[in-house]
């Protein structure tokens, strides 16, 4: 149990119904879902939808997403792909031509196809229970009315605004300037949007005057995407990969996201007593840096679109672990794996509901970097993400920028169960960081018995893919900092926070749900 002289919060109980996001409004409104007769898909669309005008940095109906349901009486998890496909005139040998080894956010070819939007739909006929119109209803509200800016939605989005097309700045710009902490930010022209959804269904996003508007934006920058391109958009349904750590099995949705990666590491760090290390010290902190820099260099080799991911069995083989394990020295770093050429992203959004029938949903929503690639159709005002960005130009790579593909993704949400049954949803947003999120949210709550809510707040540090730096949140001391350098790490301090968390976790035997928010955010866990 915490300190109650020290500042922090604890985690939320209740038993009937929870959520956690990263913005109050959101999970409020999407726990009103549950109140009045919607289940954790219910509510988990209606949070997730809501956070795009909450949030309009981070996701928006422009966007993809990942989500993992457990339904109602039953232990078998289910796992929906919303991230939209590469429109079949991309080419990678075209765009090498072009001189580029990359591709950068703002390029055209950085646009993939908004596939969140067919999820949503997907999700609601299969497994909702009070219509999408209904669950639409809230965000429709708030998109049309505003929602006061956040502190940390106004932190994220303070630099932005010269590198918007006319219409992008139009709709996401204050009189040509960011939003700040309390003006109220509107998306009328999606609320729009939204009744069209809700009255037709995904044909009124992906046909019609909504796809004109995006299809008009898309050519005024040169891009070569169609309408043929959008009506194909189908996210498909799979299962989970499971891994095991401490007595538990992880559940993480498989490729094209990085799921895999956090298993990988989860299988390294086994070979490591890490209950031994002081939670907080330098020693803990070198070999999560270690292992890391492995599964991740492992990650950038193999991850792509699932038609095309290459060993996977050989990346979550124990053996590979094993052999991953004996390069760690504990006494020294390693040098940082080769860079990255795919650009990747800070942030995102993700909600964890439980229902009080027992269905659960880790939903995770995503338009890529901070405003996505800056450019939004006039109209309507959908911000086009820029995942396509997560592809990479190397002739014969399994992430290889392709026609039809679907691009590496850093987004993953997860569950967690014991002896068959779930008991956690969760998901450690923070682009890159992810995958190293997971693993420690778990380890801390599994090997150090920390509670929900102070896995969440606990410091961070990641061994940073893309700089070759270890980041260290400022939450840990300059000494740990000075150990971490005589250990020979590049220690930085990230200009930011790591990443965010989302939490709830299911006690059976008290019949409790816990959940947790992390106060990086703004958001909140509320239950009833």
């Amino acid at each position: 149990m915490r300190n109650f002289q020290h500042p922090g919060r604890s985690p939320v109980y209740a038993a009937n119904g929870m959520v956690a996001t990263s913005h109050p409004l959101a999970t409020a409104e999407a726990l009103d879902v549950l109140k009045s007769g919607g289940n954790a898909a219910d509510a988990a669309i209606a949070g997730a939808i809501l956070l795009g005008v909450c949030e309009p940095q981070m996701t928006g109906l422009g966007g993809d997403c990942f989500a993992l349901v457990k339904p109602a009486g039953t232990e078998d998890v289910t796992t929906i792909n919303g991230s939209g496909r590469a429109p079949a005139s991309l080419d990678a040998e075209a765009l090498r031509a072009e001189g580029l080894d990359k591709i950068e956010p703002g390029h055209p070819a950085s646009i993939t196809i908004p596939g969140a939007v067919d999820a949503f739909c997907r999700l609601s006929e299969r497994f909702g229970r009070i219509g999408l119109d209904r669950c639409l209803a809230p965000a429709i509200r708030y998109f049309d009315e505003g929602v006061p800016i956040a502190p940390r939605v106004a932190r994220d989005i303070a630099p932005m605004g010269p590198a918007m097309t006319p219409a992008a700045q139009h709709h996401y710009l204050n009189d040509g300037q960011p939003f700040g902490v309390g003006d109220r930010f509107r998306l009328p022209g999606q609320a729009d949007v939204l009744r069209r959804i809700a009255a037709k269904g995904r044909d009124a996003f992906y046909s019609g005057e909504v796809l004109d508007d995006m299809l008009g934006a898309l050519a005024k920058i040169g891009a070569g995407h169609t309408a043929e391109d959008f009506a194909r958009t189908e996210a498909t349904w799979s299962t989970p990969v499971t891994g095991q750590y401490g007595g538990y099995d992880v559940l993480e949705h498989r490729p094209n996201g990085q799921g895999v990666t956090a298993l990988l590491l989860l299988n390294i760090l086994k070979h490591f007593d890490l209950a031994a290390l002081d939670r907080h010290g330098a020693r803990r902190l070198h070999i999560f840096a270690e292992a890391s820099k492995l599964a991740y260099d492992a990650r950038n080799r193999f991850l792509a679109d699932p038609d095309h991911v290459s060993r996977l069995d050989h990346f979550l083989s124990p053996e590979t672990a094993e052999r991953l394990a004996a390069l760690i020295d504990p006494t020294r770093a390693m040098a940082a794996a080769a860079p990255l050429t795919e650009e990747v992203h800070k942030d995102t959004v993700l909600i964890s509901v439980v229902d009080r029938d027992g269905m659960a949903v880790s939903l995770i929503y995503s338009i890529f970097a901070t405003f996505g690639s800056s450019v939004a159709s006039p109209r309507f005002g959908i911000l086009f993400h820029n995942r396509g960005s997560g592809f990479n130009l190397t002739p014969g790579h399994p992430n290889e920028a392709g026609p039809g593909k679907r691009p590496m993704h850093t987004i993953i949400p997860a569950m967690r169960a014991r002896d068959g049954k779930i008991d956690m949803a969760f998901g450690v947003m923070g682009g890159q960081y992810q995958a190293t999120g997971h693993a420690r949210l778990l380890t801390n709550l599994i090997d150090y018995g920390m509670d929900p809510q102070q896995a969440v707040d606990a410091p961070r540090a990641f061994a940073d893919p893309i700089g070759g730096t270890l980041q260290v949140e400022a939450g840990f001391s300059d000494r740990i900092c000075t150990e971490l350098e005589e250990l020979g790490h590049v220690v930085t301090r990230p200009p930011g926070p790591l990443g965010g968390a989302q939490v709830i976790m299911i006690d059976r035997e008290k019949g409790t749900l816990i959940g947790a928010s992390d106060p990086r955010k703004d958001g909140a866990a509320i239950g009833y």
